[in-house]
């Protein structure tokens, strides 16, 4: 199979879906890898180290999606490559698609065969593909979270872990899944005061058990929710529903009544974000006001760390795409029936139940 690896073109995405080490087991297995020129440069991964894996390297964009079997990208396709769509051919990528409808039509006009890396979901629960972004977006949530906090950020000048005599920040972290467990460790590690809320019982005797009563753990309902953020220096939405739109945590009224200079880091702005005052936001221009609070919701957070992410990212793709490669979308999901989750288009159609209802509505 044609495996083709174009250069991201969402603004101020740098990650690349393949690694020299992918390229060359896949071209190992007698498949032929196309990357597009400087396709890893932002990840500082240069065409010589792909050209010694084995792959071919490609001038243009066209070239790649035109003569593909197989697209695997990092992020969904944008504007200007809806027109590279075709019906013999599957996207392998993240695609957020409740995010972005006009994605969904494009891929169901096509009739393109796509899989979404972010609903690949295994019996247990598990998002093996989304898990590796989630931890660093947790991670790199509270680290911006901290630094906006800092007066020239925009912040009210808080120092995450305070001073002998000078209270710490207050951090509220709403959703204990992968992405807010990596966020309250950090906020933890850089002695902050914080309460975690979730819907999981289970969830919160995991985190009270790990962190031996240093964080405050809480069921989430929306009155507690609204009176932690009240009192909040920094507040990080992490909450998943997978495919779906993410629930709204905070409302506009609510944010009005934070304490002004205050942040929120919305993780979930890729599902829609969950607060309501959020739009997606980039890294080159990442915060606005509201009601004189910061607010931080750039829709591709690992892509500040591109060397880091794109790594982490390959290590689980890899096995899928050899698997899709090897064998087709339906061969593959018989060995691996969790990518039958992960299928979001075919034949014209938007296929994953959960996707469907979320656009629907």
């Amino acid at each position: 199979m044609r495996i083709g690896i174009p250069t991201e073109t969402k603004p101020d995405e740098h990650r690349v879906a393949l690694t020299p080490a992918g390229a060359e087991a896949l071209t190992g297995s007698g498949h032929q890898v196309l990357v597009q020129e400087n396709a890893g440069l932002g990840s500082y991964i240069s065409d010589n180290d792909y050209a010694a894996a084995g792959a071919y390297i490609v001038g243009a964009a066209t070239d790649v999606w035109s003569s593909a079997d197989l697209i695997v990208k990092v992020k969904e396709p944008q504007e200007e490559e809806l027109a590279y769509l075709s019906r013999d051919q599957i996207l392998f990528t993240f695609l957020h698609l409740v995010a972005y409808p006009k994605v969904a039509s494009a891929l169901c006009e096509s009739g393109t065969t796509s899989v979404a890396y972010e609903t690949v979901k295994l019996p247990g629960g598990a998002l093996p593909l989304l898990a590796p972004m989630s931890q660093i977006a947790g991670r790199m949530a509270t680290q911006v979270g901290a630094r906006f906090l800092e007066k020239s950020g925009g912040g009210r000048g808080v120092l995450m872990g305070g001073v002998p005599g000078v209270e710490p920040a207050e951090v509220v972290v709403i959703g204990g899944g992968m992405a807010g467990a990596n966020a309250l460790r950090v906020a933890v590690g850089m002695g902050a005061n914080v309460k975690v809320f979730d819907l999981n019982p289970a969830r919160l005797r995991e985190i009270d058990d790990l962190y031996r009563g240093a964080v405050t753990t809480l069921f989430a309902n929306q009155a507690d929710v609204r009176a932690a953020a009240l009192q909040a220096d920094l507040v990080v939405g992490a909450v998943l529903l997978p495919g779906a739109r993410a629930p709204r945590v905070l409302t506009a009224e609510d944010v009005r009544d934070m304490k002004a200079g205050s942040v929120v880091v919305d993780i979930a702005i890729d599902q829609g974000g969950c607060f309501e005052t959020s739009r997606e936001t980039r890294h080159s221009d990442p915060t606005y006001l509201v009601d004189d609070v910061v607010h931080y919701a750039v829709g591709n957070i690992p892509g500040a760390v591109p060397r880091t992410a794109t790594f982490a990212l390959a290590n689980s793709t890899i096995p899928y795409v050899r698997l899709l490669a090897d064998h087709g979308v339906d061969a593959a999901i018989e060995r691996r029936p969790e990518l039958g989750e992960g299928l979001n288009t075919r034949n014209g159609s938007v296929t994953n139940e959960t996707v469907r209802r979320a656009l629907d509505g």
